[in-house]
């Protein structure tokens, strides 16, 4: 049945709530996708059916645009982590695992908000850079935590182990999100349990003999 013109994204009678919402989930996944520098408000506005002016209306500027899209996502994600991380101990051995499965559950249906986070195209003493290095920054401190954590309970104290260990976990993150990307029928559920089975196996072949 053909879509009626009222029901469109953009459309007269559309409410500016619901407008406002199908603004923001079009330019997380092109910010997302193609960087901040590469964003252009006339994309967004060709993807949700309404006009480069009405996005200056409602947000502004394209740097208000990527604000409106970044914060929600970076407190629902360190959100997200905190309370995988408060399930238990740190140091227990699923808590990795634990955290993953809730950063997949928190970015699905957007999982381009990754990047958004993480754009290395964000110029450079601009607000936009500074939100998005807050969030990083948070990020990374729980990530130090946890990478301690499980250090502790596997022998090792060194605190270099512990930064080269949250390096690595961002960088495993963001692998694996993209990943996801290019597999859209995988779930949540589906990516911790692979991530649970691709652990298993880096394990047993690390100790091997």
């Amino acid at each position: 049945m053909a879509t009626s013109s009222r029901s469109r994204a953009g459309t007269k009678g559309v409410p500016r709530a619901v407008r406002e919402q199908q603004i923001l989930a079009a330019a997380t996944e092109e910010f997302g996708r193609h960087g901040y520098e590469a964003t252009s408000l006339a994309a967004v506005a060709t993807r949700v059916g309404v006009t480069k002016a009405l996005l200056h209306q409602y947000f502004g500027s394209k740097e208000n645009l990527y604000l409106a899209c970044l914060t929600p996502v970076g407190d629902q994600l360190l959100d997200a982590i905190r309370a995988a991380m408060g399930q238990g101990e740190i140091t227990a051995p699923r808590t990795p695992l634990l955290v993953l499965h809730a950063l997949f559950t928190a970015l699905e249906g957007r999982r381009e908000a990754w990047f958004v986070l993480y754009d290395p195209s964000l110029p450079a003493d601009t607000e936009p850079a500074r939100r998005a290095a807050h969030y990083r920054t948070a990020i990374d401190r729980l990530a130090a935590t946890g990478s301690a954590g499980v250090l502790r309970a596997a022998g090792s104290a060194d605190p270099l182990d512990a930064d080269a260990l949250k390096y690595a976990w961002r960088g495993m993150v963001t692998a694996l999100v993209r990943w996801w990307i290019n597999h859209p029928d995988q779930s949540p559920d589906a990516m911790a349990e692979r991530c649970a089975r691709l652990f298993a196996a880096t394990r047993a072949a690390l100790t091997a003999g």
